[in-house]
């Protein structure tokens, strides 16, 4: 089961990791992405750090952690294949991060993601 935060972002829980990308609609609203920048493995970070750099032909945009833990692995791909987010967001994986703890209850449910998004 997917969440999503109100950065556009999907998490998806897989057994103590959880796995970040970003919505069709925040691909959408970013348009042609050219540029990611992703953390490296093993980087501890924080809850609301900025950790990737995503630059697309209209702006420049951050993921943040949705959750403090540490980074267990990157999409190497992602580097390589930008556009790759533009194909298929929702397919489309950015990090892995092992939180402290694994609860994702505060995080919106597809319909409350839709319902924000209009």
């Amino acid at each position: 089961m997917l969440k999503f935060t109100e950065d556009h972002e999907w998490l998806k829980q897989d057994g103590d990791e959880i796995t970040v990308g970003i919505t069709a609609h925040a691909s959408e609203q970013l348009g042609d992405v050219v540029f990611v920048e992703l953390p490296e493995v093993g980087r501890e970070v924080a809850a609301g750090e900025e950790i990737v750099v995503i630059e697309s032909v209209k702006a420049a945009s951050d993921i943040v952690a949705p959750v403090g833990g540490v980074i267990t692995a990157v999409n190497e791909a992602l580097p390589d294949n930008p556009g790759a987010v533009n194909e298929d967001a929702m397919g489309t994986w950015f990090f892995r991060i092992r939180p402290a703890s694994v609860d994702l209850s505060g995080f919106m449910d597809e319909a409350a993601y839709q319902a924000l998004i209009g």
